[in-house]
């Protein structure tokens, strides 16, 4: 601005994709609260709500060490959210399923996430929001291959 001394700049395109995560974050932590679920356990229960993983499939796709992996697991199992079961053909191969009670939780969490996330761009005119998201769709295939197609999404 001439005149008052104060210089306005354009934030930097970094800053721009910081500001959005941050936005994103916390508009997930709030739906992963409401439903009484950290973001690293609603992650988990929309990554087996359908279908049962192998933990070490798991622990891979969620980008987590084993031990952790088994920490959030136990945490989770303790709230009757999933269970453990072995595999008859070798007992090493543990695999984790969603119960019907997380079944349902991570249901909901799936559809609120559907319906709340969007809202951070309802400003923007029909044909922006089209623009963002073929953007971000064009960026997250590449980066993360198999989000699209609903492989552990994370809601």
């Amino acid at each position: 601005m001439r005149g008052t001394g104060i210089v306005t700049q354009k934030p930097e395109f970094g800053d721009v994709l910081l500001g959005l995560s941050l936005l994103i974050q916390r508009r997930y932590a709030q739906i992963c609260a409401d439903h009484c679920l950290t973001p690293a356990q609603a992650q988990l229960m929309c990554t087996v709500r359908d279908q049962p993983h192998r933990m070490a499939d798991l622990a891979a796709r969620l980008g987590m060490a084993k031990p952790a992996l088994s920490q959030l697991v136990d945490r989770t199992e303790r709230r009757g959210l999933v269970q453990r079961e072995t595999s008859a053909q070798d007992r090493r191969v543990i695999t984790l399923a969603a119960t019907p009670a997380g079944k349902k939780i991570a249901d909901a969490m799936y559809a609120e996430v559907a319906a709340r996330l969007p809202d951070i761009a309802g400003h923007l005119c029909a044909e922006d929001q089209q623009r963002l998201a073929d953007l971000t769709s064009a960026v997250t295939a590449l980066h993360l291959p198999g989000l699209m197609s609903g492989e552990g999404c994370g809601c």
